[in-house]
């Protein structure tokens, strides 16, 4: 009902908003930074509890956010995703002063089929044919560990099947492929997506990338969880990491390999360090009290010292907050967190074996006769009303 409610304030409010503005967030703005920028009360930040300043560092840098003003060009509210399903909510109230919520991003989900010949390559190929650098991307990704791509000639075929995300006319987030079906040299290699991972048919999982647990912990504080409303608070929250609790001064460890992206403080989350790894995974450690002699730019190794626990930023305690990303998209580290290249068994096998069934029928009656959905198309980023 809230959610209805917020997307039917958001409307009644256009009609007086001459303008939306889309912009990308900049590499190490903080909310601080764009209240202080719009001469917004700072207050809305401190006035924050512990868990929502810490929530609000997580604004990923290039993340696209909406600024609506009035016919005089000044600020009426704010949109920023701070993940795929929640976003910070900044407008003005009845009293003409301006209120923070922390809200549910408001979307709609297509599920879409695309067949590609290909001509010239693969990545090419799909981007062409869906204007989606995303879509291709995420191709990519789904066959890494299945298909050379390199050895494609002209003539072969992939299908996608997948889900996509889109926000105020535009496309958001990240896409899921679903299942996909590459033939290429007249050999066939099929993907199914299931519970974060990709496995083949058989239910043999193709992902060589895995992670370690970063530090030795007494105990898991809190786990992962998504927008969510709370019943008593009568909010909505989400904490899109895990805690580690661990006394001060515990080593932590990347938990893979990549290059140091970012050392330093990042708002609620305090003493911060963010390594890159392949695929487009990223990880972040926070609270750290201290730094390993480390800098950006560092090549690190699965298991080596980049840190210390420590309480740094909004925290109650010592403890590690570990959050793992995928394409800048907040994902669970449980699912990523255990060894490579595992096979289903028992139930998860079976639940596998269903979902897969139905995916292979529909890829495989997908042929060169379909009709491909309409090509994504760029939208300008300033809109008048």
């Amino acid at each position: 009902m809230k959610k209805i409610f917020i997307s039917l304030f958001i409307s009644i409010k256009l009609f007086a908003i001459s303008s939306v503005e889309e912009l990308s967030w900049e590499n190490g703005k903080t909310l601080l930074d764009f209240l202080q920028d719009h001469s917004i009360s700072l207050n809305l930040y401190y006035n924050l509890d512990a868990e929502d300043k810490e929530l609000s560092a997580e604004i990923s840098s290039g993340v696209k956010y909406q600024m609506l003003k009035d016919e005089q060009g000044e600020l009426e509210q704010v949109l920023i995703p701070i993940s795929d399903d929640l976003q910070i909510h900044i407008y003005k109230n009845i009293d003409n002063k301006f209120v923070l919520n922390f809200t549910p991003i408001s979307y709609t989900k297509e599920t879409r089929t695309l067949y590609v010949k290909i001509n010239n390559s693969a990545y090419q190929d799909v981007y062409d044919e869906s204007g989606s650098v995303t879509l291709a991307r995420a191709m990519v990704r789904a066959f890494r560990n299945s298909v050379d791509f390199r050895k494609a000639k002209k003539g072969d075929s992939v299908v996608l099947i997948y889900e996509q995300k889109r926000r105020l006319g535009k496309l958001f987030g990240d896409i899921n492929i679903n299942a996909a079906l590459a033939n290429i040299r007249e050999k066939e290699y099929s993907v199914f997506l299931y519970k974060d991972s990709y496995y083949n048919a058989q239910g043999k999982e193709l992902e060589n990338f895995f992670l370690t647990k970063p530090v030795q912990y007494t105990r898991i504080s809190d786990r992962f969880t998504r927008a969510r409303y709370h019943p008593i608070l009568k909010r909505y929250r989400a904490h899109l990491g895990i805690d580690y609790a661990a006394p001060t001064g515990t080593p932590v460890k990347s938990a893979g390999e990549g290059i140091i992206s970012f050392v330093g403080n990042k708002g609620g989350y305090g003493k911060v360090v963010q390594v890159k790894h392949i695929s487009g995974y990223m990880t972040l450690y926070a609270h750290l009290s201290r730094f390993a002699k480390i800098k950006r730019g560092q090549k690190v190794k699965q298991g080596q010292v980049i840190a210390y626990v420590g309480s740094t930023g909004m925290s109650t305690g010592p403890h590690l907050h570990f959050g793992l990303y995928l394409n800048n998209k907040a994902i669970n580290p449980e699912t990523i967190v255990k060894i490579p290249k595992s096979s289903l068994s028992g139930k998860s096998k079976e639940e596998f074996l269903k979902i897969a069934k139905t995916y292979e029928n529909r890829l495989q009656n997908i042929n060169e006769d379909f009709i491909n959905p309409p090509k994504e198309q760029n939208i300008e980023n300033f809109m008048e009303f």
